[in-house]
């Protein structure tokens, strides 16, 4: 090989990626484009790429990219708010942080097997975009923090965060509904909860955010109403009905391929990059503490690091979460915003309801599925443009014609000279 050659398969090679893909798309042994492949991840919130049966990719600790971030380098505080419903102990957990002055509430809803730090990289953009607004991020029921048991067994409320980790580790200790209406429940009872533990006199203005599932349960609390006039605009991200519904057969085969256990916490923040699950590893600092914990008196001490959320569990409500999904998002009062990691994603309704203006529709081609956290500087700017279309204290109305009217008699009386109808 003559020099000229040598040094231009150099320059070639060195265009490569460092390393190959180390993944497969659900369904698709031989490998699809992952554009297409992540139109299957709206049902769950756990991603549609799944690792390759043949690499360990749970197995590495070595980076230094996980070590991870905790909950107050996002938020203010940390609220529990108990409730007592039927037969269950509820304890909604919550993060907060406060709107100052006219700002917004932006209240956020994660989506299956995730957490209320999904969002935390996000709100950290926005906040440095639109300072005073505030931030209201909670754990669905079966997630994160957010515990249950029966009145024979209380929650032990001295203590709550160790409350949520014995809850975790002993399993749900009652029947666990995340039935769509049940959840949109849970999220309207937390907002006025959280208005209450604040002391808040009125709500502020409202603007709703949800992924995935929480993308099903913001909508349907919109279509409800039951925020009233305090509700803004709510804005879903990265689920419409047609491809969720579709996803429903992948998704028991890719929660049989992903690792049950983990070696560390590291190994799990890992496991989600590497995956490209998450493909920001800042943000998978952020969120991923949230989705396992070390359990007490493991059953394989070698990888203690299980997951909070069962989402085999959540199979008997897939489908109710989804069906119905676009007519509500289109017919729901408030300004609308459907933010996609793909346009493969849109339905005919969708479609449709896009061609006649009903709604705001942003497209990220390059992210995943968890699109605010592989882009969280670019999605916070999109949701506080967002908001600030729909503000309504930024509207300057016309003056009404019976005013214009009262004015122009006024000031004839007074003799004030007029031309061409026009007050002078």
């Amino acid at each position: 090989m003559s020099e000229f050659q040598k040094s231009f398969a150099k320059s070639k090679l060195a265009k490569l990626p460092a390393e190959a893909p180390m993944f497969d798309a659900i369904g698709n042994p031989e490998g699809i484009r992952e554009e297409d492949a992540s139109s299957a991840s709206s049902v769950s919130s756990t991603g549609t790429l799944m690792p390759s049966p043949t690499r360990h990719l749970y197995s590495r600790t070595s980076s230094s990219n996980s070590q991870s971030s905790t909950w107050s380098d996002f938020f203010a505080q940390e609220l529990f708010l108990p409730e007592q419903l039927d037969q269950i102990n509820i304890t909604h957990h919550v993060y907060l942080t406060p709107p100052t002055g006219s700002g917004p509430l932006f209240v956020l809803q994660h989506g299956a097997g995730s957490s209320g730090m999904t969002f935390a990289s996000c709100i950290s953009e926005m906040q440095k975009i639109l300072p005073k607004a505030g931030f209201l991020s909670l754990d669905a029921r079966g997630h994160g923090q957010t515990t249950m048991t029966s009145h024979s067994n209380p929650l032990e409320t001295e203590n709550p965060s160790l409350a949520a980790a014995a809850h975790a580790e002993s399993g749900s200790q009652v029947e666990l509904d995340l039935s769509l209406g049940t959840l949109s429940r849970d999220l309207l009872f937390v907002i006025q909860q959280t208005q209450a533990k604040m002391g808040w006199e009125n709500l502020p203005d409202i603007v709703l955010v949800g992924h995935s599932l929480g993308g099903a349960i913001i909508t349907d609390l919109a279509k409800q109403g039951g925020l009233g006039n305090k509700l803004l605009a709510y804005a879903v991200l990265d689920v419409v009905e047609g491809s969720a519904l579709d996803a429903l057969q992948s998704m028991e085969m890719y929660l049989s391929t992903r690792p049950i256990r983990f070696v560390s916490l590291g190994s799990g923040i890992e496991w989600h990059n590497r995956s490209r699950i998450i493909r920001n590893s800042a943000s998978a600092r952020a969120s991923v503490p949230s989705l396992i914990y070390e359990e007490n008196d493991p059953t394989d001490p070698t990888r203690p690091w299980v997951w909070r959320t069962d989402l085999t569990a959540t199979k008997p409500f897939w489908e109710n979460w989804f069906i119905g999904l676009s007519r509500k998002f289109l017919d729901s009062r408030g300004g609308k915003l459907l933010l996609l990691a793909g346009t493969d994603r849109l339905d005919k309704e969708l479609i449709i309801g896009q061609m006649q203006g009903k709604y705001q529709l942003q497209v990220f081609p390059e992210a995943g599925h968890f699109l605010h956290e592989d882009q969280p500087a670019r999605t916070a700017q999109v949701l506080v443009d967002f908001y600030k279309r729909n503000d309504r204290s930024a509207l300057v109305l016309p003056p009404k014609v019976a005013d214009m009217q009262a004015a122009a008699a006024m000031n004839k009386s007074d003799g004030t000279p007029q031309k061409h109808g026009v007050l002078k």
